[in-house]
């Protein structure tokens, strides 16, 4: 790896695992959260997909205005709109709390195309997957730190006060990135047009390709398994298997812990051997799984056995970006990375903005979590059955 790669896989991951812990922060905090505002702990999932309904807007914009403004500078701006939104989700008042989750998507979704635009440019395609997947260890950084650092915090202050502290982070986050701009952003086209119709070119461009639409389609189901399971996670060891707030968020760690490493082991194996669908296809048969098992534990399963089945589920539902990214920049047109990547995130997030609220819909129709997780079983399945498909036609 050269020096320009490490640097830039070093500054992107920081920022990625920045704006994903901003983003879980409120759901990590939602049982405490929610009694303060006497509203139900399962409304975390429309907290979840507003955010996310920011950030497929975000997203589509993301490739025009990386081009525009540079990648680190995009980034920054991300980081102060997570900030801010964090801020104003401090206001005890449901109008606020909706647009704090707008801020905060508005911040994260052009984060992960301005980490694109800088990779594809710097790294070797034979190592695309691996540094990809590297990167994108961020997001599970992030939440990791959400599960392990906010519940231990707000037995210390009140869950405002947490969410000022973790806004202030990614303030200091903001200003660290700064002296790196001049070398990263140097690419920038300061005159290159951003408007309206930027929304419309990813999603264009995706929809031309044949395996970039492909790519889109499983990121969509991939990511409802994905947000479902990192939202929902600790509300369900917390309400429905007698777990204390903070075993539960360290339960959620431990999954996130497994999304780490799957993460870097997923873009290794798909560089030196199964290749990325036939690694997406493994992913989506362990989160059937894993999904299965999660839905079928009791409250007398003993600990092992749950970080074993969490590590497993959070290995294949939060470790299959990283060679779905790559793969992205990969097909892409030559100079177009950001600009695909902002098109197939669009379709990423709106299974985020589908996937909780249905979760947690499921869970309230039938009384209990667990029918959230039989669906998302059904889900991966579908997800795996298009990427045989697509496999079986390209090589008939």
């Amino acid at each position: 790896m050269n020096p320009s790669t490490g640097l830039a896989l070093a500054v992107t991951l920081v920022i990625q695992a920045m704006v994903a812990m901003a983003l879980l922060t409120l759901p990590v905090m939602a049982p405490v959260a929610a009694r303060a505002l006497s509203v139900s702990p399962a409304l975390v999932g429309v907290y979840v997909s507003v955010t996310y309904a920011g950030a497929m807007t975000a997203s589509l914009l993301g490739g025009d205005t990386v081009r525009r403004l540079g990648a680190i500078r995009v980034s920054q701006w991300g980081l102060l709109l997570c900030a801010s939104g964090l801020l104003l989700c401090m206001l005890p008042w449901l109008p606020a709390l909706a647009l704090g989750a707008v801020l905060i998507g508005l911040g994260y979704g052009p984060i992960t195309p301005a980490s694109s635009h800088v990779l594809a440019r710097t790294t070797a395609p034979a190592q695309m997957s691996l540094v990809f997947s590297i990167k994108q260890t961020g997001v599970p950084v992030g939440s990791m730190l959400a599960g392990a650092i906010v519940p231990p915090l707000l037995l210390l202050v009140d869950w405002q006060a947490s969410l000022a502290v973790v806004a202030l982070v990614c303030v200091l986050c903001a200003a660290m990135a700064q002296p790196l701009r001049r070398e990263l952003d140097a690419d920038r086209q300061a005159q290159h047009p951003v408007h309206l119709g930027s929304l419309v070119r990813p999603i264009r461009l995706v929809l031309s390709h044949r395996r970039l639409a492909t790519m889109a389609a499983c990121s969509f189901m991939f990511s409802m398994v994905q947000m479902s399971l990192t939202t929902y996670l600790v509300t369900y060891l917390s309400e429905e298997l007698g777990f204390a707030l903070v075993a539960a968020g360290l339960a959620l760690s431990a999954a996130q812990m497994g999304g780490i490493g799957g993460r870097i082991a997923w873009g290794y194996v798909a560089d030196r051997w199964l290749g990325a669908s036939r690694t997406l296809m493994l992913l989506a048969a362990l989160m059937v799984c894993a999904a299965l098992a999660t839905a079928t534990l009791s409250p007398q399963a003993p600990r092992a056995v749950l970080v074993l089945i969490l590590v497993v589920f959070g290995a294949s539902a939060i470790g299959w970006n990283g060679v779905y990214l790559a793969e992205v920049a990969r097909q892409a047109p030559a100079g177009q990375a950001s600009l695909a990547t902002g098109g197939t995130l669009a379709f990423t997030f709106l299974g985020v903005v589908i996937g909780p609220p249905v979760f947690g819909l499921l869970a309230t129709v039938f009384g209990t979590y667990r029918a959230g997780f039989v669906a998302l079983m059904g889900v991966a399945s579908v997800c795996g059955v298009l990427l045989f498909r697509l496999r079986h036609a390209r090589s008939a």
